[in-house]
């Protein structure tokens, strides 16, 4: 019973109240419309959706502005990996020209140790060869010092003539066994002194001789596989004029 008097009263209410000026008084009698509206739509009150929109528009706003002020995820951990890339490729260079180095290093030691090789087989006997130098020298000049006349007198000197033969192929065969060892001699005679393969022991004025030119020869010299063995010991002609 109380219900219908209740709602017999809501209906007298009129759905339209006279606008009420007045700050606080007329917000009551706009929200006492709303409540007895007979419009189902009009019984809450609106929400504000451009309010709304506006403060997520402004949280937008300043979310962007904090992500442009904030460094982008991982650009530290990219630079400290720039970095160590940037460390590692000149360690990779320097290993790389120290092993470049070391590759030169043993190229040269691998040609030096082959050409110590080979001129120590060339040269090996050069030693043994300039002490045989010796002997031959003394056999030139014991056939130097027999008289020519009495070697072509082989019938009153036979046995001279026989001897002397005999020096000359001693001398012939030491010769050539040196010879087949890379040893050579050579005869400075009448040629222009050459201080790389001659040794003056004296000078002399010698008419009809071109000054600096070599007119005797006391030693041959001697060439090693291109190398001097021993140089030859000359007399040089001398320039009458001192020059």
């Amino acid at each position: 019973m109380f219900r219908t008097v209740l709602s017999k009263a809501y209906y007298r209410v009129p759905t339209s109240l006279p606008a009420v000026s007045g700050g606080a008084l007329g917000k009551r009698a706009a929200y006492a419309r709303r409540l007895y509206s007979d419009k189902p739509g009009e019984t809450q009150p609106k929400k504000e959706e451009p309010k709304k929109e506006a403060s997520s528009t402004e949280a937008s706003t300043d979310k962007a502005s904090d992500d442009a002020k904030a460094p982008p995820a991982g650009s530290e951990e990219i630079s400290k990996l720039k970095t160590t890339l940037a460390e590692k490729d000149a360690k990779i260079k320097e290993l790389k020209d120290a092993y470049l180095r070391s590759l030169a290093d043993a190229e040269n030691i691998r040609t030096r140790s082959k050409t110590e090789v080979e001129n120590t087989k060339i040269f090996a006997i050069q030693k043994f060869a300039k002490d045989l130098l010796d002997t031959v020298d003394i056999l030139e000049l014991a056939l130097k010092h027999v008289p020519k006349e009495h070697v072509e007198d082989k019938a009153n000197n036979k046995s001279l003539a026989d001897l002397f033969d005999g020096v000359v192929l001693t001398k012939s065969n030491l010769l050539r066994a040196l010879e087949s060892h890379g040893v050579k001699s050579f005869d400075p005679l009448d040629k222009p002194y050459d201080p790389n393969t001659t040794h003056a022991l004296y000078q002399a004025p010698v008419p009809g001789k071109t000054p600096g030119t070599v007119f005797a020869v006391e030693k041959r010299g001697y060439i090693l596989n291109g190398r001097v063995l021993r140089p030859a010991q000359v007399g040089v002609v001398l320039d009458p004029s001192g020059n």
